[in-house]
């Protein structure tokens, strides 16, 4: 008796993780979002300093872009790796290159070589928020413990994005390469991770079929994917993408065609932090709201984003957008959580990474295709607020359709 108690003791599967575990994983969680924001407020000063490259135009907000079309394509790679490698080793390699990647601008003057070293932030991104939201998954077993964790990752990334820009704007007015040093903190928090986060192991995994797949000397367990659950929540996680960014991309926009001036960055940055706190609000009540059924939380969310981007469409006023900014920002703060544990949460130790990489693609490919689309719709519609007005319609048909669909799942359960 007493040896069996040593030999879980000893066994990693047998820690608790607590605080300790979550904080570097939340922090780590942060470093897509500073690949999306700490650049933006001296894109104007890039393309001042490379404006006689030819396609300047274009290649300069590439700056800010690749990161995320770069996770959109690897992430299904990196959740690869996560399963057949392992989570904690992958991630700590991912945060070091990541510093060195992230800083490299600091060094170079070739905006060709720029965008390169944007190629590699990308990947590494993508690599860091498979592993940890995988190991967030991994370590808080348990619906209420993991919802609690899932629900603080939107919280910490949310406002990190808020505190990135102002770090990024503050930096930037003693040169563009000034705000690239931030991306060294990654250094730190590896140091942090290395130290706190073990590597989970296969021995809770369930009989399955399987094939055994050796791996740094030892075997994983290895599992199909299942498709048939998870291909419809990861549709449903590409639009959640587009809708949850909606707001974060215009917002600044929206606020100029209430007729403030473009110059008047202070009441912009107001009802963009009203948002962001919104968006916080949220994925902190997730733990509270997800004793809910999915098939009420998820289709909330996605009305709360509907109603409020209706509101901004029908009354396109100062009063108008700062309420509306903030139910769609708070059904956001709701819906990113929810989105992760329909697809994740449900999956095994084995596929865990694979899944999770997959999440996070098409997350990040819904971020992605968002400017496109809003431009799309502003030339259609003839207005930024009545393309948003669209894209709340569009919230609105998938609430419905979601709402309608799990109902039927549960019912058939």
């Amino acid at each position: 008796m007493a040896k069996r108690v040593a030999d879980r003791r000893a066994d990693p599967t047998h820690r608790r993780a607590g605080l300790s575990q979550a904080a570097p994983l939340l922090a780590g969680s942060c470093m897509p979002v500073l690949g999306s924001v700490l650049i933006t407020p001296v894109l104007p000063r890039l393309s001042e300093h490379f404006g006689g490259v030819p396609g300047a135009d274009v290649l300069v907000p590439l700056i800010v872009a690749l990161p995320a079309l770069m996770i959109a394509v690897f992430a299904p790679f990196a959740g690869q790796i996560v399963d057949r490698l392992g989570r904690r080793s992958l991630l700590l390699g991912a945060m070091l290159v990541y510093a060195l990647a992230g800083t490299a601008p600091v060094w170079l003057d070739s905006l060709a070589a720029i965008l390169a070293s944007r190629v590699v932030v990308g990947i590494c991104e993508a690599a860091i928020m498979t592993a940890c939201t995988t190991l967030l998954v991994d370590y808080f077993p348990g619906e209420r413990r993991r919802n609690r964790y899932l629900g603080l990752q939107t919280v910490v990334t949310t406002l990190a994005a808020t505190a990135f820009i102002a770090i990024g704007g503050a930096l930037g007015a003693s040169g563009w390469k000034t705000p690239f040093w931030v991306y060294s903190v990654s250094i730190g928090i590896a140091a942090v991770m290395a130290v706190l986060l073990w590597e989970p192991t296969d021995a809770d995994a369930g009989p399955q079929a399987i094939e055994r797949t050796a791996a740094g000397g030892r075997f994983r367990l290895r599992t199909r994917i299942p498709w048939e659950r998870i291909g419809g929540p990861l549709w449903v996680t590409v639009f959640g993408g587009f809708t949850f960014y909606v707001l974060v991309l215009e917002v600044g926009y929206l606020v100029v065609a209430t007729g403030v001036a473009a110059e008047n960055t202070q009441v912009i940055g107001w009802v963009a932090a009203v948002s962001s706190l919104a968006t916080a609000l949220g994925g902190l009540s997730f733990s509270r709201i997800s004793r809910l059924p999915r098939g009420v939380v998820l289709p909330a969310a996605f009305l709360l984003q509907s109603v409020g981007m209706i509101a901004i469409w029908v009354v396109p006023t100062g009063p108008g957008l700062i309420a509306g900014a903030a139910i769609t920002s708070f059904g956001s703060g709701v819906l990113l959580p929810s989105l992760i544990t329909w697809v994740v949460a449900a999956a095994q130790f084995t596929d865990r990474g694979r899944i999770t990489g997959w999440w996070t693609a098409a997350f990040f490919l819904g971020q992605s295709l968002t400017p496109v689309l809003i431009a799309g719709l502003t030339l259609a519609a003839g207005s930024l607020t009545a393309a948003v007005g669209l894209a709340g319609i569009a919230a609105a048909v998938a609430s419905a359709v979601v709402g309608s669909v799990l109902s039927d799942r549960y019912r058939r359960s």
